[in-house]
């Protein structure tokens, strides 16, 4: 009775994830619900600082074991090295989320070119994600790792769908858009052994949305369906049920993680 209890509230017990840009937002609530649910995790950061440290005590509080691997995905990173250094640590992977992604919304980002962000935004989030995602795919079907399956998660971007006018719309529909849409053939490339998916968040509060003006808060919320922002939190739910076996029927998808975008509040602005 207590294994089935201990199944029941731990249904990723004995796995292991890696979830990449894990030291705040989004990455931080995924890889912390994972180890609610009973993974081992693997973090990723640019580099040592104290919120990935954050990250490592309140995860290692949850009973489960951590460790922390660094790299800058902008400097174009040895993406077999990154992959090999990962895996070695227990040896396997269960699931692998890409959830690194560049920022170009806060610091000093705002005031650089476009063509900067967008070569930057490419560099970080597409190629980044397709070389991690095809590296770490290779890993789970080689049958001398004894893994019988496994599951890569990309982030993409609710609105890349319909589109959001103005540069910054430009840059993420394009650059979200290609994830979202590479997610779909790494489904095919290495199905039946791994599933792939795509979280497509909507308006999420993370440390943009924090500091948000009022017309971009108002806007978050006339456009999900529950008028609310969403939070990190809401993501991560959904990831951890899509790397449950409750969906071993699920891959190739684009989830939306958005309240439910409410069309006919789009253009009331």
């Amino acid at each position: 009775m207590t294994g089935q209890s201990t199944l029941a509230s731990q249904p990723l017990a004995g796995k292991t994830a890696m979830v990449t840009g894990s030291s705040s937002g989004i990455g931080r609530a995924i890889a912390t619900e994972f180890a609610r649910q009973g993974a081992d995790l693997i973090l990723h950061c640019r580099f040592g600082s104290s919120k990935i440290q954050e990250v490592v005590e309140a995860i290692t509080e949850l009973g489960v074991d951590c460790q922390t691997v660094f790299g800058d995905f902008a400097d174009k990173p040895n993406w077999n090295g990154f992959v090999d250094q990962a895996w070695s640590w227990k040896g396997n992977i269960d699931f692998w989320i890409n959830n690194a992604g560049g920022d170009v919304l806060t610091g000093d980002w705002p005031d650089r070119k476009f063509e900067d962000k967008l070569s930057f935004l490419w560099q970080v989030d597409v190629v980044s994600t397709l070389m991690l995602s095809k590296r770490a795919g290779e890993r789970m079907v080689d049958p001398t790792d004894g893994v019988t399956s496994g599951v890569i998660l990309n982030v993409g971007w609710d609105q890349a769908w319909q589109g959001m006018a103005g540069p910054s719309g430009e840059l993420f529909a394009t650059t979200k858009g290609a994830i979202m849409s590479m997610t779909r053939s790494l489904a095919q490339s290495l199905a039946p052994r791994v599933r792939v998916n795509c979280l497509a968040p909507g308006w999420i509060k993370t440390q943009w949305g924090e500091e948000a003006s009022d017309y971009w808060s108002d806007r978050a919320r006339r456009e999900s369906l529950m008028n609310r922002w969403g939070r990190p939190q809401d993501v991560a739910n959904v990831a951890a049920f899509l790397c449950s076996d409750a969906a071993s029927f699920i891959s190739g998808q684009i989830i939306p993680v958005n309240g439910g975008f409410n069309y006919q509040n789009q253009f009331n602005q």
